[in-house]
């Protein structure tokens, strides 16, 4: 098999960085693109089958080019560590905060801490309050899902929560799935959570962290490949947690009935586009990341098939490819360290409609990838925002909007450029 993707190359050496995934640039001020958008587009050659997971692509060199004519408007500043963002019909922006707590931004104002009940995470490295996510039909019963790390340094795990959310306060908090191995150490929690069109739910986990991080004498990161664990996976339930029968592992003795995919390593993006294709992004370690379409019951190869090196500089494997495993359509070197994933569907930038937009925080960017009908990327561009970028998502305005991982965090609105 060959491993299809649109890999972009370029030089410099990454240090590890705890809190990313991969270095980090100095934080700049956040700046509008300039040069127009030209040359370093990989185009897909035709797949082998209905996405292209099995088809050679042309492998370009460099960065991707600057987007041009967008400017980011600052609307709200102050937000600790802001990590999720999720809209409610009624026109208010929750913000989850990493060390704990619901930001809430309503009229272009903030009120830090104003939404009470949610869970207590564990504040450990990369841990705490993560992703959050506003159920379909919250009109109608309020649920609210939370992703969250628990448990201490020694022995941790992300788990999902769902709460009932009235006006300003969070009640009837129900765990509805943790990762069922503990893991020591502060890493590869994931994790974010996205709907489906028919209303199940999928939720992506970590495999755990590097070496030597490491459960019953084996490295944490090995039990991606294991289908009784759900470390390195993506699960899918519905909102009562439980898996649907039409799962692809329900009946496979042995497995987890809730995993969906498996073989990953840390997705921080995920996103179900118009056509209800699923497409998540995933930090690799020193290059390597990955833009993905998930297939039911896929496995994604982490960590025996990737283009990703140790941080001490060895590859983490001989083999970029194996049979039965699914390739990216982007493979990343050097890594932007991607974290939040939307499809675009405003209309202030005409250009844009359909492309997927994943926000980078090594690369102090948003990636513009547009994908075919068939899932083949036909170009790459960039929007440089000088400033680690943590969630992009639609608001219901149609503008695209970016928050930034900082400690006084900001939400920028992408707007055309005056």
């Amino acid at each position: 098999m060959v491993r299809s993707f649109a890999f972009v190359a370029g030089a410099g050496v990454l240090s590890l960085l705890f809190l990313g995934g991969c270095a980090s640039p100095a934080p700049e001020a956040p700046a509008a693109s300039g040069a127009p958008a030209s040359g370093g587009v990989a185009a897909m050659a035709a797949p082998e089958g209905e996405y292209p997971t099995k088809g050679k692509a042309i492998a370009v060199s460099g960065p991707p080019p600057e987007e041009s004519g967008w400017e980011a408007q600052t609307v709200v500043t102050g937000i600790p560590n802001g990590w999720g963002m999720a809209w409610l019909p009624d026109g208010r922006l929750l913000v989850t905060q990493k060390g704990g707590g619901i930001s809430v931004v309503e009229g272009g104002k903030l009120s830090v801490n104003a939404i009470t009940g949610a869970p207590t995470p564990a504040a450990i490295g990369q841990g705490g309050l993560m992703d959050i996510v506003v159920h379909p039909d919250f009109a109608q019963n309020g649920y609210v899902f939370f992703t969250y790390s628990v448990g201490n340094e020694g022995a941790n795990r992300t788990a999902l929560a769902r709460g009932t959310l009235r006006g300003t306060t969070v009640s009837d908090l129900k765990v509805l799935a943790e990762t069922n191995i503990n893991k020591s150490g502060g890493q590869h929690f994931g994790s974010r959570v996205a709907f489906l069109p028919d209303k199940t739910l999928l939720f992506s986990i970590g495999d755990g962290g590097n070496p030597p991080s490491a459960y019953n004498g084996k490295n944490i990161r090995d039990y991606a490949q294991d289908l009784s664990t759900t470390n390195g996976k993506v699960l899918r339930m519905d909102a009562d947690g439980k898996a649907p029968t039409d799962n692809p592992f329900v009946g496979k003795s042995g497995a987890d009935p809730l995993i969906y995919t498996y073989g990953h390593r840390n997705i921080q993006g995920l996103a179900v586009d118009a056509k209800g294709r699923v497409f998540a992004n995933e930090h690799g370690a020193r290059g390597g990341d990955e833009l993905n379409i998930l297939i039911p019951g896929g496995n994604y190869g982490w960590p025996l098939a990737t283009y990703s090196n140790e941080y001490s500089g060895p590859a983490i494997s001989d083999k970029q490819a194996l049979p039965d495993m699914v390739d990216p359509i982007v493979a990343w070197t050097p890594c932007p360290a991607p974290s939040g994933l939307v499809e675009y569907t405003g209309s202030e930038f005409p250009a844009w409609r359909g492309s997927l937009m994943s926000g980078g925080l090594a690369g102090q960017d948003i990636r513009r990838v547009a994908v075919d009908e068939k899932g083949r990327v036909t170009g790459q561009t960039k929007l440089s925002m000088g400033v680690r970028i943590r969630d992009v998502r639609m608001g219901p305005d149609g503008h695209l909007y970016a928050l930034t991982d900082e400690g006084r965090g900001r939400i920028f609105k992408i707007v055309v450029k005056k």
